[in-house]
């Protein structure tokens, strides 16, 4: 039977250790797997004498080595706890541990090489929490794609935090639970708190779902309803055993709350947005049901409390209606977006639990350990280090100003992996001294063997896993493989990672800038100009008067480097070459500004008309129109004025307009600045930018985006704004700004425009 693993964990019972995995069958029953299990790690084996000395254990001899080819003892203990405890009691002794900093749970899924899916054979159980029980049953690796039951829920309360309803939605059900008397649709009423959280708590085991979501579920709702759980004396146990679930809340916006029920995992809607890279204006519900579903949530943001309580007591129904659609949105949000389906490929990948497949460095670890242990090694176990020295950033090259006809991008495919796979940059193969003979040598003078490593063994599965999802036509499973592949280059330069070290981490970007200066300098001999280069791209100014030709030449260059590359990698570096440069795309009209307040260019700041699949769009990068702590007033003048100049329409009328527009309040709807808190509101000392004066006005700080205007009087946050809106600061801070950044190529101005000079039009002179 096929099953997947959504909850890792265990249990100590009489002095030994139990691994429990708790999941989802392919037949739709929820199993827990129970399987005896001894923690261990390894020492030399030059050191086993020295460390009977200090303590009794058992150990076994093991065929293993450490990096320095010195053979290793495997010291077995009985509890997870000890390994800690050993480890201290062996190093203040200077004995190094090998891999003693592996959780349990884990060390147990890979030795077992269990990712995410397992086939699972033997006697079972039936459990009262659960459907299928097994004891120590056989196990192995599979590569099954679960569809994991999810339950959306939401809770409303008073503005004193009084519980007034909960509503659920999982799979066919939905329905609201709610304090009332009256008759309601869609709804069960309650006469109280305590029958309301014991109808929840019931409803949930009987569901039995693996996943439970909801927006912002773990700070509010879980914190809210385990004091509910308390204060009426039932117990917080809502999982697939009788163990007592918890909630860890962060006071702190940087560090995510984490909530523990066992069997079922909890995953908050907004960090499912965050991990996945879904862009929003901000993270609230309402804004991403409009951005992503075109609905909104039934009761708005202002006066948002009273209308609740209004509707507790005059209009149950509503409020019903409310709760029950906010726990719908989640739903489709989820659905719409896929991120649930991105997580689960992201632990089949890694092997990490669907609420940690974020850290990238526990996810290196599991691919990579399992690697390690087929070659013959074992690796040094993590310990804490501090950020000595900052690794060296890719290449930008400064960019040359102006507006364009025809510019053509090629970037190197996934750059960094292929620099890896290229080049032999592994922890395994890493020759600190720099000693040997026959090493590849990196720029920054990082030196690797050429035997076969690991972590380019892993990146080539990975690659190949890539291409034929591709196939297959699969985006989710294509980006979930993009998201690993991406973050084996970031833990290198980590403090934390095992294996850190920022010369192997340099030995990329190093190798990285290398490579993107040597392209610019052959594609300029072939003569044409590169304008700007940025990480693992070129902007080519090819001179062209039209698409055919600018497609020609950018396949000719993807040609000509592409050979060029192969033969120079071989030549110099004595490896096979995974470079590949491709052409990307094509520009029918550029724009490379200026750096603010230089007559240089920017870096990471452009805009075009973008051809593509036979049409026109505007593409952004860097600029305002993607920044979220620029205004919706800002965004739309950008966008509209660089249409009209990129389609060499005039814009001295459509400026002065647009101003017009703004003084008579046409436009107050986009005045609204969205800026993030970077740390608590109490260390801001030496300054206090506007979105923080704003926050202090505050009663309380419930996300870490401030949303405020600009008045007469300063900043106001939206909740609170009273006073009359300064226009001129908006005209000053963000039109005028945004417009001179494009009038400076035409030899006029804003304030030229405004004042009516004599030169009112782009094109006719």
């Amino acid at each position: 039977m096929k099953g997947f693993v959504v909850y890792p964990t265990y249990r100590i019972k009489d002095d030994t250790s139990y691994v429990h995995l708790f999941g989802k069958l392919e037949n739709g029953d929820s199993f827990l797997s129970i399987h005896k299990f001894r923690p261990y790690f390894f020492i030399k084996e030059t050191d086993l004498k020295k460390a009977q000395k200090l303590e009794s254990f058992d150990h076994d001899k093991s065929d293993l080595k450490n990096f320095n080819k010195e053979k290793v003892v495997k010291i077995l203990l009985n509890v997870p706890r000890q390994l800690s405890e050993f480890r201290k009691l062996f190093e203040e002794e200077n004995i190094v541990c090998y891999e003693a900093d592996i959780k349990f749970p884990y060390r147990f899924m890979m030795d077992n090489n269990i990712l995410g899916s397992l086939d699972i054979e033997g006697e079972f159980k039936k459990g009262e929490l659960v459907d299928r029980i097994y004891e120590d049953p056989k196990i192995k690796s599979s590569d099954w794609i679960p569809k994991l039951k999810i339950l959306s829920f939401d809770i409303e309360t008073s503005m004193k935090g009084d519980l007034y309803s909960i509503s659920i939605v999982c799979e066919d059900y939905s329905n609201v639970f709610i304090i009332s008397n009256k008759k309601l649709k869609n709804a069960e009423c309650v006469i109280d708190e305590k029958q309301l959280v014991q109808r929840f708590k019931e409803t949930v085991l009987e569901l039995d779902p693996d996943i439970i979501t909801g927006w912002n579920v773990i700070d509010f709702d879980l914190d809210l309803l385990l004091h509910k759980f308390q204060q009426h004396e039932i117990p917080f146990r809502i999982g697939r055993n009788d163990w007592d679930c918890k909630v860890r809340k962060e006071e702190s916006f940087f560090r995510d709350s984490t909530a523990n029920i066992p069997g079922r995992v909890v995953l908050d809607g907004i960090t499912l947005m965050k991990i996945s890279f879904v862009k929003l204006t901000d993270y609230k519900l309402d804004t991403a049901a409009q951005e992503l579903l075109g609905e909104k949530k039934l009761i708005g943001s202002k006066n948002k409390g009273e209308e609740i309580e209004n509707a507790f007591k005059n209009n149950p129904q509503k409020l019903a209606d409310y709760n029950l659609k906010d726990s719908e949105l989640v739903i489709k949000i989820l659905e719409k977006t896929g991120v649930i389906g991105l997580t689960i490929q992201r632990t089949m990948l890694t092997g990490i639990q669907l609420d940690k497949v974020k850290g990238s460095i526990a996810s290196f670890d599991s691919l990579y350990l399992r690697d390690l242990r087929k070659k013959g090694y074992v690796a040094i176990s993590a310990r804490f280090g501090n950020r000595e020295e900052r690794i060296t950033g890719g290449y930008v090259m400064t960019s040359k100003p102006g507006i364009y006809d025809y510019i053509i991008v090629c970037d190197f495919k996934s750059l960094y992996p292929s620099i890896i796979r290229t080049f032999n940059i592994d922890p395994f193969t890493f020759v600190e001294d720099g000693k040997g003979k026959d090493l590849i040598k990196a720029p920054n003078g990082a030196c690797f063997r050429k035997e076969e490593g690991i972590l380019s063994g892993m990146l080539e599965r990975l690659w190949a896993a890539r291409d034929e999802i591709k196939k297959q036509n699969d985006s989710m499973g294509s980006y979930a493989i993009k998201v690993v592949m991406n973050s084996m280059f970031g833990v290198m330069a980590n403090p934390v990672f095992r294996f850190h070290s920022i010369e192997m981490a340099n030995a990329i970007t190093h190798f990285a800038q290398h490579f993107i200066k040597l392209t610019s300098k052959k594609i300029e001999e072939k003569g044409y100009e590169v304008i700007y280069g940025d990480t693992d791209s070129v902007f080519i100014n090819l001179n062209v008067k039209n698409k055919e030709e600018a497609e020609k030449v950018g396949k000719e260059i993807e040609n000509y480097m592409n050979v060029f590359l192969t033969k120079h990698i071989t030549e110099k570096y004595g490896v096979k070459s995974f470079l590949e440069l491709e052409f990307e795309k094509t520009y029918k009209r550029f724009l490379m500004p200026k750096a603010r307040g230089s007559e240089a260019g920017s870096k990471k700041r452009y805009a075009g008309l973008l051809l593509k699949n036979g049409k026109e769009e505007m593409d952004f990068v860097g600029l305002e129109f993607v920044r979220r702590d620029w205004t919706d007033l800002a965004k739309k003048f950008q966008l509209e004025l660089l249409e009209k100049v990129f389609k060499k329409e005039e814009v001295a009328d459509y400026v002065k307009e647009f101003v017009d527009n703004l003084k008579e309040g046409n436009c107050d709807d986009l005045l609204i600045y969205r800026r993030a808190i970077r740390k608590n509101l109490d260390e801001y000392t030496k300054t206090t930018p506007p979105h923080v004066r704003a926050a202090r006005m505050l009663k309380e700080v419930k996300s870490n985006i401030i949303e405020y205007v600009m008045t007469i009087n300063g900043p106001e946050p939206l909740e609170l704004l009273k006073s009359k809106i300064d226009y001129e600061h908006y005209i000053e801070k963000q039109i005028k700004p945004l417009a001179d950044s494009v009038l400076l190529f035409y030899d006029t101005n804003f304030d030229d425009i405004i004042n009516n000079s004599s030169q009112t039009t782009l094109f006719g002179y």
